[in-house]
């Protein structure tokens, strides 16, 4: 017999560490299915969360669902596991125990009014008969054992490239919360160059102060002016990268290419046995720049609950719609695009 629950405000403590023990086991599960990130994204982005786990007859854990409702003017309400990141979705034992999950994310999407429901699946344990896309990849490379042994598998172009940037009287940083305004300074400045209203700082304080032991913020600097940046998460065998950024009037210098070798040069050191460049458009340019570096192709599937006759959904930067939209979010100061953003992110999948 198999019972579906919903984590309330007055759940902690053994429930919490059942939760985060069942998703430690399981393959398919990633650090956004942790059960830190209801409060992360609850006291960041004010986001209802839905989660829902189900337990056998041993009142064993054997499935878990985060689930997130946004509520927009511009793109309706939704359900997301999980938004701002690429990974989440259903984790359980059996199909017919993530059909109960998914079920009861349903009734959540109908009560709430949803337009739909979207479950971001990295790995192939998918729901049977759900509409799907597979239209991105993540890129994954798999690392040795030593730096020595990463750098010597490097193409000399690469290296090349590497040491160039190296010459330029740059300087790195690895740390944590240490590093969160410069990070910030470098990241919200890149998202208004992509025409892209910029996540609150909060959430990457919260994420540092709740996850310590598994994120890390990467730092290039050029004359003491941070020009490039990275936010690690460490899970399992993997370091991922969900963020990295640089600024545009430093290009010419390629701090990015000092920024990924020296958090892949880390996360040899951690030793960690994959690295997770994060997702890509197959063929895109982002999609050449992490092959570059050995990662290959994984396919995403995201599979989507949807009202009797609606399409999927397209919030992306790619659709036609919103490039007006974009390209007047360009022209903003960035202390502009940094005061309004935030309000507007906090409901973007």
């Amino acid at each position: 017999m198999i019972d579906i629950r919903q984590l309330i405000p007055e759940d902690h403590g053994h429930l919490y560490e059942a939760w985060n023990n069942y998703v430690a086991d399981q393959p398919v599960c990633s650090v956004y299915h942790m059960v830190e990130w209801k409060e992360i994204i609850c006291k960041a982005c004010y986001l209802r969360p839905y989660y829902f786990y189900a337990v056998d007859g041993s009142d064993r854990i054997c499935g878990v669902l985060p689930l997130f409702r946004s509520k927009s003017f511009l793109f309706g309400t939704y359900l997301t596991s999980i938004p701002f990141f690429n990974y989440g979705g259903v984790a359980a034992d059996s199909q017919e125990i993530a059909g109960l999950l998914f079920k009861a994310g349903i009734e959540a999407a109908r009560e709430c009014n949803a337009e739909y429901m979207e479950l971001r699946h990295k790995e192939t344990f998918l729901l049977d008969n759900v509409p799907s896309k597979t239209h991105k990849v993540r890129m994954v490379l798999d690392l040795p054992d030593t730096p020595d042994m990463l750098w010597d598998s490097f193409k000399s172009k690469l290296r090349s490239q590497i040491k160039r940037a190296s010459r330029e009287n740059m300087s790195v940083r690895i740390g944590g919360m240490d590093l969160l305004t410069d990070f910030y300074r470098v990241f919200s400045a890149n998202m208004r160059d992509l025409g892209t209203p910029v996540w609150p700082k909060k959430l990457f304080y919260h994420i540092l102060d709740q996850l310590s032991d598994l994120a890390f913020i990467c730092v290039v600097y050029y004359k003491k002016t941070p020009v490039a940046t990275g936010f690690l998460l460490g899970f399992g065998d993997t370091m991922e990268i969900p963020f990295a950024s640089s600024l545009r009037k430093y290009n010419t210098l390629s701090p990015n290419m000092l920024l990924y070798w020296n958090v892949l040069e880390f996360s040899c050191s951690k030793k960690f046995k994959k690295f997770d460049f994060g997702r890509s458009s197959p063929d895109a340019g982002t999609y050449r720049f992490k092959e570059q570096w050995g990662a290959v192709p994984q396919t995403l599937h995201w599979q989507y609950w949807l009202p009797r006759g609606s399409a999927m959904p397209e919030i992306n930067p790619q659709n036609p719609k919103y490039q007006l939209a974009i390209s007047a979010w360009r022209k903003l100061p960035v202390v502009v695009a940094n005061t309004i953003g935030p309000h507007i992110a906090r409901n973007l999948p």
